[in-house]
């Protein structure tokens, strides 16, 4: 069964109605009542669709989006593909803010439990399969699903429609809102999954909010310790793949995609959007910003800075992060260095 999705959407609305309010242009050759039923990233946007770039590393996507329109500064107008129209705008990234706010104008609101002033713990629409165990104080919402063999201790909430398999355990005060997650799931004390990423569309006028309408997916295996927090997806999903062990106190950003048999150690931070391939290595307060690719089987250094992509298989240390062979080959010429007598 599909799964129906955390929110409601509004619309559709015609390209004049996105634009009206605005400083942008309709192009001569657009149709402005052309209907467009959502907001969608480049390379996953089709003729009902808006999109947006704002980072020029997605440039290549805009010349091959399908995209009804897309919202752009003038420097890549002449850029967007053939068939998508070029909404013209100084701030791309506050325009699409606005217009994802028109179509799902409830997504600042967590929907979380939505008991609905029922006196049980769990919702008469959730499905909590036979074997499954419900601890006193545990809340389980609307529509939730529980698997049979998983625990859900006191305090725990399990969210609007959020989907919970078999034989995991979920944690005192831990809260799954806007996820689905496999079986065999270990989630430990006050984790809290799927709350909206650090998203705003920032100006001289103040920072507008940009609605997160992506998801969290956790598949089977994975174990995340006490205290880790996984944003949930702005448009896309955020994904932690099977196998999976996350450490205590680590922050994942929205959009993040953590590969299959991943470790990722205590007080790391990894920012919205990065991709981490498999079997990689992430040692303690290692911090990796957006948009970046691990590849497979890298091996991260405690308090590493990652401020680029990195190849599969190596291993990096340092700040910025560099081949561990020459951040060592540093730290020993900075050894000698401070060893030497003054002349």
């Amino acid at each position: 069964m599909q799964h129906p999705g955390f929110f409601d959407r509004a619309g559709p609305f015609t390209l004049d109605e996105l634009v009206s309010g605005t400083k942008i242009t309709l192009p001569a050759t657009v149709n402005p009542a052309l209907a467009i039923e959502d907001a969608r990233p480049l390379d996953a946007a089709t003729q009902a669709h808006v999109t947006f770039l704002d980072n020029r590393k997605y440039a290549p996507q805009l010349r091959t989006t399908a995209a009804a329109a897309c919202f752009v500064r003038e420097e890549f107008a002449t850029q967007v593909s053939p068939g998508t129209a070029a909404l013209v705008t100084a701030d791309p990234y506050r325009a699409f803010a606005q217009t994802l706010a028109r179509f799902y104008p409830g997504a600042g609101r967590s929907r979380v439990a939505e008991m609905g002033g029922e006196p049980g713990p769990v919702h008469s629409t959730a499905t909590v399969e036979a074997g499954a165990i419900i601890e006193p104080g545990a809340i389980v919402g609307r529509e939730a699903r529980v698997g049979r063999g998983t625990i859900v201790e006191s305090g725990a909430v399990i969210g609007y429609r959020v989907t919970v398999g078999r034989d995991g355990y979920v944690g005192p005060n831990a809260v799954l809102t806007h996820a689905l997650v496999g079986d065999r799931v270990v989630v430990h004390a006050g984790v809290k999954i799927g709350q909206d990423g650090f998203g705003f569309a920032m100006g001289s006028r103040g920072h507008l909010k940009v609605p997160q309408i992506g998801r969290v997916i956790i598949q089977d295996d994975v174990e995340i310790g006490a205290n880790t927090t996984v944003d949930r997806g702005s448009l896309k999903d955020t994904i932690i793949g099977e196998g999976t062990k996350i450490d205590n106190l680590v922050q994942i950003g929205h959009n993040v995609v953590v590969g299959r048999h991943c470790v990722i150690v205590s007080m790391v931070g990894i920012s919205g959007s990065s991709e981490l391939g498999d079997f990689v290595v992430v040692g303690g307060q290692a911090g990796i910003v957006g948009h970046l690719k691990i590849g497979s089987g890298a091996q991260i250094a405690g308090r590493t800075a990652v401020t680029h992509d990195l190849a599969a298989g190596g291993r990096y240390g340092g700040t910025p992060a560099k081949p561990l062979v020459e951040f060592a080959r540093e730290l020993a010429a900075v050894k000698l260095l401070a060893k030497r007598k003054k002349v």
